[in-house]
This record gives structure tokens, C-alpha cells and sequence, in this order.
């Protein structure tokens, strides 16, 4: 953590001159950063308290990637990942770069335990964001990813995994396996679970809780890593310790106190810094009945959770979907007149359907499905339809949570 600005929990504010000394070697090597100081008359070398940036305009994803593709970009990194896009990003430096080991402690973990890792380790940076947070936590990862349901119920309970880090719907369907195995909750040996990238609504908490113990929501993001999670003690979810975490006026990116605004983090860091950076999600301070926010004991104040996006984009089984990114993918495919993808949620999972016209009755349904699964990186239901609603966006979310 050494090339990394730790804020005060308590204050925020840097007061030994390293945020000075980081920001000063940032805008020399990013000439798009210089210029977002510059623009606000900002000094990197007079920067000694985090609260000064936040005069900075809050930096879109889409401009993010912009300006890292325009730096003296360095890939000497233990990995490299691609997201939809393709947006390259590195891997940061250090045992525990995405700072996920603070949440699992918090949910249960202890050195030596045996964790299942359920999320993607093919391009995406999850798998390896809690894969290297395992280790660095003390314990031993079972590199579990997506798929083989059976074989990871049967390692599960071979190897007596403690604990479990992926989407709560994917710990749903492996629930599921072990019922039809016949195992019982009592059985099952899996006694915590840290969940992400999804919603997790009041029905299925307790579903999992009568075969899980303890199930934890936490958030983040593949830029910024651990943002907030749950710790048990109070709702909502806790900021996290070594990001600066905002709450902001979607018209003038200002923080707010109350209220509901975008989701804005800074990590001031060498390696992949994050400068007052938008990440589209919708949130707010939780407040007690005084209208006051509630901290804990250090002053560390929680989110409510997640609320929507600002954009466009929606998650999808984990991962966020642009309409840009479905267009890209099938734009070029021939007797392809129109389509849109309708995603439904059917017992706590995520369906996609791509619904297309064609421009003669020729079937384009494994075209479609190939395109998909090798551009979007998903499977996806293909039907053909003889027109589709002339008003209808590219992204249709049909899902309820509430249930």
C-alpha cells in the first residue's frame, strides 16, 4: 500500500504531503489528468487535502478509458484484462490491489479457511480481484469460476469450504444441486458468503441464510474494487477503508448529504489512479431519523445500497451491457433488419432473450447465438419475430427484485 494515498477515516484529509508527492508524479505521466487539475486551478504540487479535488468534474467511464488509452501506459503487470469494449486495464500492484480482504474478513473469513471463488477468471478481473484478496486474507482459494455445478458441490464438500465469494444467485443454483443430492442445510459446510454484482433481494437472502449463516452484500467495481459492504452492524453497507467514496448531484457532480446521487470514488494511487470517477450507479448516505448520516465508530458512513444507473448500461449476470456494445456485436450481421435483447429474472436468475427480424424468413437463431456468446461473452434465447415494437430500445429490463 505504500504507493497508495490512505485517507483518514475520520477526516479525509492527507496531512503528511505524500498526496501532493502522488498527484505530482500522476499528472506527469497523464496528460489528460494535468489538464482536469489545470482546468479547476488546481496545483497537484499544493494538493494536501483530498476534500480539494473535489472541485474536479466527475470523470465518466467513457472518458476514463479514453484517457488511459492517451497516457504513457506501462503493461509490466502480473495480469492484464479485457471488458466489453475492449477496454484493457492492468492489474495494480500489491498482495491485495482491490482491497476485497477487508470485506471478507468482516463476513467470517479466517486464516486457513477454504474459499470457493465462483467469479469468471477468463478476461473479466473478478476471479483474480478475489482470488488474490483470498490469499492475502490467509486463506486458500478453490478457483471454483462458472460452470460444473456438481463437481463444485462435490468439492465443497469434500474439502469443507468454509466460505463462498460470487453472485447470490449463482450460490442459489449451487443450493439447489446440493438439495437434489440430497445434502441438508446442516450438511452443507459452506457457513459464510460475501455476494456482488447483482441484487440481492429479501427473498433470496433468506433463502440462502437457511443453508448459509452469514450472507453479505458488497459492492465495488472492476476500476475501483471494494467500494462499501456489509460488516453486520448496521443496514446499508459501509464505506470502504482506503477509497474515498462519494455521494454526488447527478446535474453538478457536488457531493450531496442526503438524498439520492451518482456513486463518485477516488483512489490516489500510482498504478491505475481514479480521480473523482463516476461509476453510473445510483446511491445514498443511510441517515437515521434525525435526517443525521450514520457513521461508525471511526466516522465511516453507509451507502443504502445500490439504487439504478445514471446511463444506459445495465448489469446483466454480473456484468454491465451497453446498448453501444449490442449494437457493435450484431450491426454487421447480413438479413439482420432489427433486434433487442428483453432480460426477465426466472427463480433469482438473469434470461436473455434476443429477439430479431429478419429481412426474409431465413433463420438467423445460431448466427445470432454464436455472435453473442463469443462478442457479449453470454448466452442468450434467439427468436425470430416478424416485427418488433417500433419505439423499443436495444435494452429491455423486464425484471422485478422485489419479489
Amino acid at each position: 500500500m505504500g504507493n497508495t494515498f490512505r485517507r483518514s477515516a475520520a477526516s479525509g484529509a492527507e496531512t503528511n504531503g505524500r498526496l501532493a508527492d502522488i498527484l505530482r508524479d500522476l499528472v506527469d505521466d497523464d496528460p489528460s489528468l494535468a489538464a482536469r487539475l489545470e482546468a479547476v486551478g488546481l496545483d497537484p504540487s499544493e494538493v494536501h487535502d483530498i476534500r480539494a479535488l473535489d472541485a474536479v468534474p466527475v470523470q465518466a467511464k467513457d472518458e476514463l478509458v479514453e484517457a488511459r488509452q492517451s497516457s504513457r501506459r506501462n503493461w509490466a503487470a502480473p495480469r492484464i484484462f479485457q471488458s466489453p469494449g475492449p477496454i484493457y486495464e492492468a492489474q495494480p500492484p500489491g498482495e491485495d490491489p482491490w482491497r476485497w480482504a477487508e470485506a471478507l474478513h468482516s463476513a467470517g473469513l479466517e486464516p486457513g479457511d477454504v474459499v470457493m471463488n465462483c467469479f469468471g477468471y477468463h478476461l473479466s478481473p473478478a476471479g483474480a480481484m478475489f482470488d488474490t484478496a483470498i490469499i492475502a486474507a490467509g486463506a486458500t482459494v478453490l478457483p471454483a469460476g462458472i460452470g460444473n455445478q456438481q463437481l463444485q458441490v462435490q468439492a465443497s464438500m469434500d474439502l469443507g469450504v468454509r466460505g463462498y465469494v460470487g453472485l447470490p444467485s449463482y450460490l442459489k443454483a449451487l443450493i439447489d444441486v446440493a438439495r437434489q443430492a440430497g445434502t441438508t442445510p446442516v450438511d452443507f459446510p459452506i457457513r459464510y458468503a460475501l455476494v456482488t454484482a447483482e441484487p440481492l433481494p429479501d427473498d433470496l437472502r433468506r433463502t440462502l441464510e437457511e443453508w448459509v449463516p452469514v450472507v453479505r452484500m458488497a459492492y465495488g467495481s472492476a476500476e475501483a474494487g471494494l467500494i462499501a459492504y456489509e460488516n453486520g452492524a448496521e443496514a446499508g453497507m459501509l464505506e470502504g477503508e482506503a477509497v474515498d467514496v462519494q455521494v454526488c448531484d447527478i446535474a453538478t457532480g457536488k457531493p450531496i448529504r442526503h438524498g439520492e446521487g451518482e456513486v463518485v470514488v477516488t483512489l490516489v494511487r500510482k498504478e491505475a489512479p481514479l480521480i473523482r470517477f463516476g461509476t453510473g450507479d445510483l446511491s445514498a448516505w443511510l441517515t437515521d431519523e434525525q435526517g443525521q448520516q450514520v457513521v461508525d465508530d471511526r466516522g465511516r458512513r453507509r451507502l443504502v445500497g445500490i439504487l439504478g444507473r445514471t446511463g444506459q448500461a445495465i448489469k446483466v449476470r454480473g456484468m454491465f451491457l451497453h446498448p453501444r456494445q449490442a449494437t457493435s456485436a450484431l450491426q454487421d450481421i447480413d438479413g439482420l433488419v432489427a433486434f433487442r435483447f428483453v432480460i426477465t429474472r426466472r427463480e433469482h436468475r438473469d434470461e436473455i432473450r434476443c429477439e430479431y427480424v429478419s429481412e426474409t424468413a431465413q433463420d438467423l437463431d445460431q448466427v445470432l447465438s454464436e455472435r453473442i456468446r463469443n462478442a457479449l461473452r453470454f448466452n442468450a434465447e434467439v427468436q425470430q419475430l416478424a416485427e418488433l415494437p417500433a419505439d423499443s430500445p436495444v435494452l429491455v429490463d423486464e425484471r422485478i427484485w422485489d419479489e
